[in-house]
């Protein structure tokens, strides 16, 4: 699992950070890519990565303002002509789906694959399976704004082939019965219970990603305990009244919501074109006063999410 930022600034494209997209690469655990929010020129921008637009089977869209949907069109026409034959879910706020049909109908795009659309209508799940889980809560920015919280399930323990050798239970379909947990008889009496073998669990994943909002409590609920927090960071501290003004956050916003939520990581976009260079250093630095695991993104920088290990026993 990783996480590949295809645009990082905010409102309207730089030569240094194009606006809003970021690509939840799930090539191991399930083939595909989900994307979050398709501002302009997200196309253009996977062109410099090694991502398949064929890939793509999610797009989840925190809100209608145009640095977060404007590239949606073309990509969703492109991804036909690249061998995209598998459905895609779009899921957002209500209107993503007016928007969407009549930017293709308008320009008589016509589609190889079927296209669906999960307009969302409350807070709660969208989306489950046995593998993931994807919630979402309404933020603040003026407009319905949402944010997404990605819960992978849990990692059951690789089998102790070893220990399974020299206990010696021949290999074969026994094995199988132990990796599911169940207990098994030998031939020369001996009982066996696969809860004995297998090794420790691996907790699932979980990631936030969170939509333009100033800072509001929901930002924490959707982040509590999260292994990756991805938060706007529109304004430095010092602008607090002007984020509050147009309804975005600042650094120090981010790093307080981080703290309260307890998250391992704090990843910051989103980023106002007036900062540069040193000012991004500095914003880093200043967030990093409340919570050191603080890091603002650039473009094309990929960020891997690893499995932690616990002592828990399955």
């Amino acid at each position: 699992m990783e996480l590949l930022f295809l645009g990082t600034g905010a409102g309207v494209p730089a030569k240094h950070r194009n606006v809003t997209s970021i690509a939840l690469k799930l090539l191991e655990e399930r083939n595909s890519i989900w994307l979050f929010d398709c501002g302009e020129a997200t196309q253009q921008q996977i062109l410099h990565t090694t991502l398949k637009p064929r890939k793509i089977n999610k797009i989840f869209i925190t809100h209608l303002h145009g640095d977060h949907i404007f590239g949606l069109p073309g990509l969703i026409s492109s991804r036909a002509f690249q061998g995209g034959e598998d459905p895609l879910t779009i899921y957002g706020p209500k209107g993503i789906k007016n928007f969407v049909l009549t930017s293709l109908k308008v320009s008589g795009t016509f589609l190889k694959y079927p296209l669906n659309f999960h307009e969302i209508h409350e807070a709660g799940v969208i989306f489950e399976d046995a593998q993931f889980k994807v919630s979402c809560l309404p933020l603040e920015h003026g407009i319905q704004s949402f944010g997404y919280r990605v819960e992978e399930a849990d990692h059951q323990g690789s089998l102790k082939v070893e220990k399974l050798k020299e206990a010696g239970v021949p290999f074969g379909p026994l094995y199988g019965k132990l990796k599911n947990g169940e207990t098994i008889t030998l031939a020369d009496g001996r009982i066996f219970n696969g809860q004995d073998f297998i090794g420790e669990t691996q907790k699932g994943r979980v990631v936030a990603i969170l939509g333009d909002t100033k800072k509001t409590a929901n930002s924490a609920i959707l982040a509590q305990n999260a292994d990756v927090l991805v938060h706007e960071s529109t304004f430095e501290g010092s602008d607090r009244k002007m984020a509050r003004d147009y309804n975005h956050s600042t650094n120090l916003d981010a790093a307080e919501v981080a703290l309260d939520a307890g998250v391992k990581q704090l990843l910051l976009t989103h980023i106002s074109a007036r900062y540069l260079g040193k000012d991004v250093h500095l914003l880093e630095k200043e967030a990093q006063k409340i919570f050191k695991q603080t890091h603002i993104v650039k473009d094309f920088e990929e960020i891997d999410i690893p499995l932690k290990r616990t002592t828990t026993k399955k």
